[in-house]
């Protein structure tokens, strides 16, 4: 029986997607004018710079991406080469993003609408992303990846969790935490 190679990717895909959740909330009411908490933005933005892109993409791009090129993906005009496409758009919005909110809260008005606008730009892309990952790539690579190769992509994820702190995953839980009760409490 072959090892799992993606169960790790897709379960840091649901803390993402946790985030995703109270991204939307906050970003659809900051559209509406209802919340300037510009703090969070730039929160979301160290969470998904650092846990979904650093330690998740990371997995990806430089790993399991790695290994399916090394076994027969094209890395161009392929699974492969639109996700890595997705990524790098999904950084720009989260760029933007964070210009907006930075502007926000240094007083700069008229700034709701940017953050707004790619907030939810780049949780829809992200979204779509995630799933075409968990429902076509993963089942995929999980099938054509041999045995052979599957102790080297686990060792690799291993190697990128051993470079970021013994609490990382629990910090970004937290944060992610801390806001989805920031929405219960506002929402009662």
């Amino acid at each position: 029986m072959k090892r799992n190679i993606t169960q790790t990717l897709v379960d840091e895909h649901k803390l993402i997607l946790r985030m995703l959740d109270v991204l939307e909330r906050n970003a659809s009411l900051t559209a509406e004018g209802l919340y300037t908490n510009y703090r969070f933005y730039l929160d979301a933005v160290d969470f998904i710079r650092h846990y979904a892109d650093r330690f998740h993409h990371a997995k990806e791009e430089d790993v399991l991406f790695e290994a399916l090129v090394n076994n027969g993906m094209p890395r161009e005009n392929s699974p492969v080469a639109a996700m890595l496409m997705e990524h790098d758009r999904g950084r720009a919005y989260v760029k933007a993003m964070e210009e907006a909110a930075t502007a926000a809260l240094a007083g700069s008005t008229g700034r709701d609408g940017d953050i707004a606008e790619n907030a939810l730009g780049y949780l829809i892309m992200l979204r779509e992303h995630i799933a075409k990952e968990d429902d076509i790539l993963y089942p995929l690579a999980e099938r054509v990846l041999p045995e052979e190769v599957r102790g080297g992509i686990l060792a690799g994820y291993e190697s990128a969790e051993a470079r970021t702190p013994a609490d990382f995953t629990e910090r970004y839980t937290k944060a992610v935490e801390h806001y989805e009760a920031e929405e219960l409490t506002r929402a009662a």
